[in-house]
């Protein structure tokens, strides 16, 4: 156990934080208590001498060391303990807060260590034994700070930690001061900052005191600042300053829990039907199976929907065919396609041959061809079967017809031209 003090003026107080580093290779036993954080440190340096050097004359061997933990027996850690390490030439860090449950029972933590250069690997065991926490814990008051230009390896240092803890001793003056808590933002839904400007995720710090918060702490209470805060703006707090030099809090995240007013909300299991008793316990089935009669689910799946299949066939036969109604519908039916069909052949004849009134004619005069009155683009249903002697082009008057006594001038008889040309 780690022991950190800060002396301030006027006030001088002592915190501790569990921070064990791993100087040899064996089993190792720590002790940390229930509700307390816990941080372990795992250390490149120490585990360099389990894999034997093989640099060049010269050189200074640095390998890459990565390090993988889980429960005994199980593929990863208990839930309250959390693992990191950034990249494999820095520490590896296991932290959290043990549990009530977690009390009397031994937890064995295996450590392996990876040589990314060599691939060999080194191993031991951690033995965490949780004690029970002291007779006035857990902390009544606690308060989760979100400190925004943190990482969560960052804040695990001692100093870190210790510099905040001592800011937090100053604005509310309790007389008991603990860690129980560390989580970073990433765990709780947050996103992964932007490479630049040296951005940080962000690390949520839960800090126990046995006095009441202070009137500082009480400010981001008040309905002016959750009006800001609503806002998305920075709420007014006159504490603020004594964290500003080394931490930015984020004071609309914070978090005041009073567990001296949280109701138990505990109710006594009372038995009655759904509940086994004591001494019941689960008898699994048989392994050798029962043959089983599958006629009554064909019967159901198949015969029953083709059965009222059928008699709806047979009732809209019936409505069609023999009622007066359904005759009348199958003549209309009738009647449209057979009108259809009709009309179909009749604008298949459309493209029939010209008419012989449309066909070239003899000029009455000249005795010249004269071209039909249409193209062959012409729309022929357009066209009047018969033309009229008064619509061809280039034709010539020619007087009516007279009776037998026409007028013969200069001794030649129209009537006999007439006749010639007839």
């Amino acid at each position: 156990m780690s022991h950190f003090c800060l002396f301030l003026s006027h006030l001088s107080f002592c915190f501790s934080v569990y921070t064990i580093l791993s100087k040899v290779h064996s089993d190792r036993n720590v002790y940390p208590s229930a509700g307390v954080l816990f941080v372990h440190v795992l250390e490149r340096e120490y585990f360099k001498g389990e894999f034997p050097p093989y640099p060049k004359p010269g050189e200074i061997s640095n390998d890459p060391i990565t390090f993988n933990t889980n429960l005994m027996g199980y593929p990863d850690r208990p839930g309250w303990l959390r693992y990191i390490q950034r990249t494999p030439y820095s520490d590896g860090v296991l932290y959290g807060s043990p549990t009530v449950e977690n009390v009397g029972k031994p937890t064995i933590i295996e450590i392996t260590a990876y040589n990314r250069r060599t691939f060999e690997t080194a191993r031991h065991n951690l033995i965490i034994n949780i004690m029970s926490a002291e007779v006035d814990f857990p902390l009544p008051y606690q308060a989760e700070f979100f400190i925004r230009n943190m990482n969560v390896e960052e804040m695990l240092a001692s100093e870190v930690l210790g510099d905040f803890l001592g800011a937090v001793k100053n604005v509310w003056q309790p007389e008991r001061l603990n860690a129980i808590n560390i989580t970073s933002a990433l765990d709780r839904g947050g996103r992964v900052p932007l490479p630049i400007n040296d951005m940080k995720e962000g690390v949520y710090v839960m800090v126990g005191a046995d006095v009441p918060f202070s009137s500082c702490l009480r400010e981001v209470e008040n309905p002016q600042n959750q009006l800001r805060c609503s806002q998305e703006m920075e709420p007014v707090i006159t504490c603020d300053k004594k964290f500003r030099t080394q931490f930015h809090i984020d004071w609309c995240k914070i978090s005041l829990v009073d567990n001296t007013k949280q109701v138990s909300t505990f109710q006594e299991v009372v038995r009655g039907e759904g509940i086994l008793p004591d001494g019941g316990e689960y008898k699994p089935p048989s392994d050798t199976l029962k043959s089983r009669d599958y006629y009554s689910d064909f019967l159901i799946t198949l015969a029953v929907p083709s059965a009222i299949a059928l008699v709806l066939f047979l009732i809209l036969a019936y409505i069609m065919c023999c009622r007066r109604e359904g005759v009348i519908q199958l003549v209309h039916h009738s009647a449209i396609q057979k009108s259809t069909k009709e009309l179909r052949d009749m604008s298949k004849n459309r493209e029939m041959a010209w008419p012989l009134s449309t066909l070239p004619v003899f000029h009455p005069v000249t005795g010249e061809i004269v071209p039909p009155l249409h193209t062959d683009t012409y729309d022929n249903t357009s066209m009047p079967l018969m033309q009229t002697q008064q619509n061809l082009p280039h034709q010539t008057q020619i007087p009516q017809q007279q009776s037998a006594e026409a007028v013969c001038s200069s001794g030649h008889c129209i009537v006999s031209r007439k006749l010639r040309l007839l």
